[in-house]
């Protein structure tokens, strides 16, 4: 039997539930387990669950694995939320917020360690593959962050479309890639299968991230959860921002340099305005249908029954739709 998204996701938020982290001290351990209690979508471990589905029965090692890559992206949130001084995630106080700059970096720091002992439960038989691909893709992940940083110190103008694609592929998609191939390697994929299922995850990725932008501009607040055009106030570099500085005209980039070194209450409003003159919110779903038309070609070319495949793509059709 393949399950679907929703009853990996209960099995895994049932394992999951259960404390991680010993009582004392507990000015380490209670701000790791602070986020871990704020729930989230949980794609990338099931991700990993649905990697060993899709060649074999569900195995115990593969949720080891899921919780390594839960405490390993919850980690990377924590210190992310330090960097870019956030004071909200999923809607309540972040970490550094709540329990201070120090704690919360330690606590960061123990759930990267606790990430690599739940690894360490993995069957002998896998577990050097598995050591690698992960220890692979939480370098990547940090490469992705760094050239983040990076690129926010740049002039819009020095950021192009491949350089942003590059970094949203290391700090985003590698993760969700690396998921699904973990679950691969321990339900005995071949390694022609993992190629082509690991591709599967990058294009999600990166559809996945185009879909975020889009919301963030152009979703409704009140499905979304977010304040509308977050990511223009803060002068985050997009792929709408992006796309626009590219395909603006000069009065159009001029528009676009005075509201991005200017504080204009109705920011917001203007920025969306030559947004929807650019017709971005067109360019942004059909550039997503083709990222998502590419993760598709990756999954067909996977060699296992169709039927093994349906709930991967009940699941992109779910994430790709969503309104929040």
């Amino acid at each position: 039997m393949i399950h679907s998204f929703k009853d990996l996701l209960e099995k895994f938020e049932e394992k999951f539930s259960e404390r991680i982290f010993p009582g004392s001290p507990a000015n380490l351990y209670d701000p790791a387990q602070y986020i871990l209690q704020l729930g989230g979508k949980r794609l990338r471990p099931v991700l990993c669950l649905m990697g060993n589905e899709l060649f074999n029965d569900l195995t115990e090692d593969a949720y080891s694995v899921a919780v390594a890559v839960e405490l390993f992206h919850n980690f990377t949130l924590v210190h992310d939320d330090i960097m870019d001084e956030a004071p909200l995630r999923r809607g309540k106080p972040t970490v550094h917020k709540t329990f201070g700059e120090d704690s919360a970096i330690l606590a960061g720091d123990v759930m990267l360690i606790q990430s690599y002992l739940q690894i360490n439960e993995v069957n002998d038989r896998f577990l050097k593959r598995i050591v690698h691909i992960f220890s692979k893709t939480a370098r990547e992940v940090c490469e992705g962050q760094q050239l983040d940083m990076d690129y926010a110190a740049l002039p819009l103008q020095e950021v192009g479309m491949d350089a942003y694609l590059h970094m949203i592929a290391l700090k985003t998609s590698v993760l969700l890639a690396g998921s699904l191939q973990m679950g691969g390697v321990l339900g005995g994929g071949s390694e022609g299968n993992l190629m082509h299922l690991y591709s599967f995850g990058k294009n999600l990725g990166i559809a996945f991230q185009i879909q975020d932008d889009y919301l963030d501009a152009f979703g409704d607040p009140g499905k979304t959860g977010k304040q509308a055009g977050g990511d223009i106030l803060v002068n985050k570099k997009t792929f709408l921002l992006i796309k626009a500085w590219e395909l603006g005209n000069q009065k159009q980039r001029q528009q676009i340099e005075v509201l991005l070194n200017n504080n204009d209450p109705e920011k917001v409003e203007k920025m969306l305005c030559i947004y929807h003159g650019l017709k971005l919110d067109q360019w942004a779903k059909e550039e997503k249908s083709r990222f998502m038309a590419k993760a598709g070609e990756c999954l067909e070319n996977v060699a296992v029954l169709s039927s093994r495949k349906r709930e991967l793509e009940n699941l992109v059709a779910m994430l790709l739709d969503r309104e929040n």
